[in-house]
């Protein structure tokens, strides 16, 4: 390969290291409307855990207003990272000790569960 060539790509390779996490980063406008169809139903518009089934459920959905997490389903030691909030969206509670009530959402692809975790960090008061 030449010289110039080599040097190209050790720069874009550089530049791909080194771009923020922003770049990619999850959109929580996006993550509202997949919430909001998806998950208001148990947690409320507001995400207080108030919606009009969760009103019905025992025990009754998170309030993601407080920001408290119960569960390290990666198991790093630290609850509630958003690896952790991802994993039970997709895998559901019960399969970290958690409530059935929470059911896994499989049909929501990877950025729609980014998007969904980065507008439940949005909610915190």
């Amino acid at each position: 390969m030449n010289r110039n060539l080599t040097a190209v790509l050790g720069t874009i390779a550089v530049v791909l290291i080194t771009l923020p996490s922003t770049t990619w980063a999850a959109d929580a406008a996006a993550g509202k409307t997949v919430f909001e169809a998806n998950c208001a139903s148990c947690h409320g518009t507001s995400g207080k855990g108030d919606g009009p089934v969760g009103s019905a459920l025992n025990p009754a959905p998170r309030d993601f207003t407080v920001g408290d997490f119960a569960f390290d389903a990666d198991g790093n030691g630290t609850k509630g990272e958003d690896g952790d909030i991802k994993l039970v969206i997709q895998r559901g509670a019960m399969a970290y000790g958690g409530s059935a009530l929470m059911a896994p959402w499989p049909t929501l692809n990877e950025e729609q569960v980014d998007d969904i975790v980065a507008y439940i960090r949005s909610l915190k008061e």
